[in-house]
């Protein structure tokens, strides 16, 4: 099950360089590809506004 960012994103832009694996990318929000997620969590682990949680 993939990670999703909510609308409690700030877009500091943390988690994006926190991603092993490059399933998180920048638009009009930050969205993470739920087919290149691999469910680690470590996204969610640092984002400040704990706006990162499991689908």
């Amino acid at each position: 099950m993939a990670y999703v960012i909510t609308e409690d994103c700030i877009a500091c832009g943390t988690c994006i360089s926190e991603c092993p694996v490059g399933a998180i990318s920048e638009g009009d929000i930050y969205v993470i590809d739920p087919d290149v997620c691999t469910d680690c969590g470590t996204c969610a682990d640092v984002c400040p506004s704990e706006a990162i949680h499991p689908a």
